[in-house]
């Protein structure tokens, strides 16, 4: 397998990806990328690489796309879901040296740090044209109360400044606990006199501080932006400041990046830096690692349900739902093999404690298990929900966290369709974390299956058992284990045959051609082993 590292990270992350592949580092024009991306298994990018959905779509061996930092407005995670490939980043990794960062930032502001210095370079000692201000007693209003906005006003509270927060996602007591008060966004544009912003940048927020916003704001106030370039209308901004309806900015993005010439570059009321917010030699050591280690779990064929385009998983819950994802894997398999059924809706009932936990990401499974032999298409946990709908099958969840009595989680995989009935299987886990069949179109059973079983639905008569044995016998096959469930004597039946081998398509007709039986068929499970 093959790596591209478009822009730098640290060498211990390297040394990770070269355990796995072969890794080349390479800086690349957009038409360099479009023509070289084919080659490679995995795409490794920081903020300045626009991975588009023309690059993705050339990428036909891609896997995974990796931000070595915080956000992915650059990449289209939206065709890479679409493609199945994962899309993972390091959103705590810059978090320190983004905040400290900001602080930087607003010291430098308020007290004319770049102007005092530049001033004596060339050789002029001008005291009271520097005058300052204090940050101590002065207003914070921090836009986003995420990992960095959090970490800014824990700073900020021990400066002695007074911290106003908006973000419309954190509660109040969050906020209270760092000494913050959560107000709505015009009550923090008109009583901050330093505006900071740390969200993240959506459709919503992509101009959230435009000319309306900043009258608002107090006048001679001050406004830093180390999030995302674009979230501050710089036209605006730069009106505000020529005019003095602001006192100052501060800025470590842009619109655009990079860029060396803009209008605010040549005001004197501006600091700015060059994207800098995560360039510290700590951040940069452990972005690399981590998206490398990331990365690499994805080459390897393992989940990573930090993906960002993955459903996600609370990090309490995330060891019981991966303990579950071969069950639910298995579940949507047999259903996808056992029966000649032609849904029209996938339904996922999960019983039990599992069922008060997060399970989108377990739904997506079973979707990845029934589609992965009913069509050419690629299927994977990212893309199984898009596969579903452009076959016009539905997925629904449903819930039961008490059921039957039973203490242990179970989940019960429903087909819904044009034919009539329904077709469906439930299954738990063994105390030993194997997959343990309970049902099958509701009849009861009790089989824990292996690689390769043969599922007949029939009529219960006497001696259907024997002649399967005997079909089976004759050609070789041996058999395993069976669980039978009926419904009633003489009513419908189904027989789970555990096979050391799969049976030849002509075996499968012969028992298919057995007077009483409705269907027979192969199920191969993705368990990796031919029988318990």
């Amino acid at each position: 397998m093959r790596v591209l590292v478009t822009e730098p990270i640290a060498e211990q992350g390297l040394a990770i990806l070269r355990e796995v592949a072969e890794v080349d580092l390479r800086r690349l024009t957009p038409a360099e990328l479009l023509e070289a991306i084919p080659a490679y298994d995995a795409l490794i990018v920081r903020s300045e690489t626009r991975v588009t959905a023309e690059v993705l779509r050339r990428g036909t061996r891609l896997k995974v796309v990796g931000r070595a930092g915080v956000g992915v407005d650059n990449i289209d995670v939206a065709t890479a879901t679409e493609l199945g490939i994962a899309v993972v980043n390091v959103p705590g990794g810059n978090t320190i040296s983004a905040a400290e960062h900001t602080f930087a930032l607003m010291l430098a502001l308020v007290r004319n740090l770049p102007q005092a210095m530049a001033a004596l370079q060339a050789g002029r000692w001008e005291r009271q044209a520097f005058q300052g201000v204090e940050l101590h007693g002065k207003t914070l209003g921090i836009i986003g109360l995420g990992r960095i906005g959090y970490e800014v006003a824990v700073r900020a509270r021990a400066f002695g400044m007074r911290v106003l927060a908006y973000d419309p996602y954190v509660s109040p007591a969050r906020a209270e606990a760092i000494g913050a008060r959560l107000v709505d966004l015009p009550e923090l544009l008109r009583e901050s006199d330093i505006v900071t912003i740390h969200a993240a940048k959506t459709p919503e927020t992509a101009r959230l501080i435009g000319a309306r916003e900043i009258e608002m704001m107090k006048p001679g106030a001050r406004i830093i932006n180390c999030a995302r370039g674009g979230m501050v209308d710089e036209e605006a901004l730069y009106v505000a400041l020529r005019t003095g309806r602001l006192a100052g900015a501060a800025l470590d993005v842009f619109s655009t990046e990079p860029v060396t010439d803009h209008p605010l570059f040549r005001l004197p009321n501006v600091v700015v830096t060059p994207h800098l917010a995560a360039s510290t030699r700590e951040a940069q050591e452990f972005s690399g690692v981590q998206i490398a280690r990331q990365v690499a779990r994805v080459l390897r064929g393992e989940l990573v349900p930090e993906a960002v385009n993955l459903p996600p998983v609370p990090p309490d819950a995330a060891g019981e739902v991966v303990r579950y994802l071969p069950l639910a894997e298995a579940l949507g398999a047999f259903l996808g093999q056992a029966f000649a059924f032609p849904a029209g809706e996938v339904e996922v009932h999960y019983q039990g404690p599992l069922a008060e936990t997060a399970v989108q990401l377990l739904t997506h499974t079973v979707l990845k298990g029934f589609l992965a032999r009913r069509t050419e298409e690629p299927v994977n946990y990212i893309n199984a929900p898009q596969v579903a709908r452009r076959l016009g099958i539905g997925v629904r969840e449903a819930r039961q966290t008490v059921g039957g009595g039973a203490p242990d989680s179970r989940i019960t995989v429903r087909l819904r369709g044009a034919a009539p009935g329904v077709r469906s299987v439930t299954g738990t886990l063994t105390p030993e974390g194997r997959v343990r069949l309970l049902e099958v179109n509701g009849l009861p059973l009790d089989l824990v299956p292996g690689r390769y079983q043969v599922v007949t639905r029939h009529h219960d008569r006497p001696g259907m058992l024997g002649q399967f044995g005997t079909i089976l016998g004759a050609a070789g096959v041996n058999i395993a284990g069976l669980a039978l469930g009926r419904e009633r004597r003489a009513g419908e039946a189904v027989a789970v045959f555990l096979v050391d081998e799969p049976p030849a398509p002509e075996v499968l007709a012969r028992l298919a051609g057995v007077d009483g039986v409705l269907e027979a068929r192969l199920v191969v499970l993705p368990l990796g082993e031919e029988h318990p």
